[in-house]
């Protein structure tokens, strides 16, 4: 069951409290490219992003984001390092949410300037802690990026917000170790009501990133934890969204797209299960039905796996039965099954 946490609003999107795991990604476009930014931000929604966020390394980043998000399909945050000024621009630009660290502001009074503007905008601020970026004196004193030090870290620029009498906070502990990052979120969880952005950063290519974010996010989700997610990848943003959405469908707590099935193979497998299969996939990528769809290579758990999916088939020798809610359609060529079952997909 998820843990409570306070509810804050990112410009349409619910965050907290019973609301779900939103799935975010973060543009790999140049924020002054409006156009680009928006075309990749459009594809990401379509794919399933509920919140999108942006790098903004200078002025000319910050007054382009204002453009991008007046013609986003989704909220936009704001991710703002050191320089104040650029997140008083754009939140006067019409930003949904910033993503900033106040200490890494500078004096309070900039903090104060920007927790003003974000207050009368009621805009969230995630305090997005790194465990590459720790405070100095916190590695001194804990010696290394421990997950006790990135709680601590977190805790310490909660602490400036609240003292400036803000609450509409969200906070991140990432880190590239697996464990580290659930250790720091355990931690945390304990300690604050606040909404919690999860994520296992620097996670590496899309085969390895996927394997770590899996664990990772897996075992927080697991344990309630988890208000919004990013998988973060060294690769198209799309397949962040993608498997962001698989790892809360593997656990019962999203449903977006088809739910997809395949066999490992084995010797008794007579049909190019791997060829058939990767065809599914690949073309099922843009159907949203909340359907399961089994492609199975044998005799042995193909035909039960098929009979329980909404469509499937179950290969024999160079052909394959094709499954409808439990009852055989027909019996199909190999070369025309992926073709088969994609027809009768369009049929539900």
């Amino acid at each position: 069951m998820k843990k409570p946490t306070r509810q804050i609003r990112v410009g349409s999107v619910l965050v907290g409290g019973d609301a779900p795991c939103a799935v975010q990604s973060m543009c790999s476009t140049d924020t002054r490219d409006v156009s680009a930014t928006l075309a990749q931000i459009t594809g990401l929604a379509a794919t399933g992003c509920e919140i999108i966020r942006c790098a903004v390394p200078d002025m000319d980043a910050a007054i382009a984001l204002g453009k991008i998000k007046h013609e986003s399909p989704i909220p936009v945050i704001a991710d703002i390092h050191f320089d104040y000024k650029l997140a008083l621009q754009v939140l006067e630009g019409g930003i949904d949410g910033l993503r900033l660290n106040p200490g890494n502001i500078g004096d309070r009074w900039k903090v104060a300037e920007v927790v003003k503007a974000a207050a009368e905008r009621q805009v969230p601020i995630r305090i997005g802690v790194n465990a590459g970026s720790l405070e100095k004196e916190l590695l001194e004193r804990f010696g290394h990026p421990t997950a006790e030090a990135m709680v601590e870290s977190a805790l310490g620029h909660v602490r400036i917000l609240e003292d400036l009498g803000y609450r509409e906070i969200k906070i991140s502990l990432k880190a590239s170790d697996v464990m580290k990052t659930v250790s720091a979120y355990r931690l945390l969880s304990e300690r604050v009501e606040y909404p919690l952005h999860i994520g296992i950063t620097e996670a590496g290519t899309i085969f390895s990133g996927t394997i770590k974010s899996s664990v990772g996010l897996g075992i927080l989700l697991a344990d309630g934890i988890g208000d919004t997610m990013r998988v973060s990848l060294t690769g198209d943003p799309l397949d962040e969204v993608r498997v962001g959405y698989e790892i809360l469908k593997s656990l019962g707590l999203r449903q977006r797209g088809v739910n997809f099935v395949s066999c490992p193979t084995c010797g008794r497998c007579q049909i190019n299960l791997v060829r058939v299969a990767e065809e599914v996939e690949r073309r099922l990528q843009g159907v949203d039905k909340r359907i399961t769809v089994a492609v199975m290579g044998c005799a042995v758990n193909g035909p039960g796996e098929a009979r329980e999916a909404d469509v499937g088939i179950a290969g024999g020798k160079g052909e394959g039965l094709l499954f409808r809610n439990g009852e055989i359609v027909r019996k199909v060529p190999e070369d025309k099954l992926a073709d088969a079952l994609l027809e009768e997909i369009d049929k539900l």
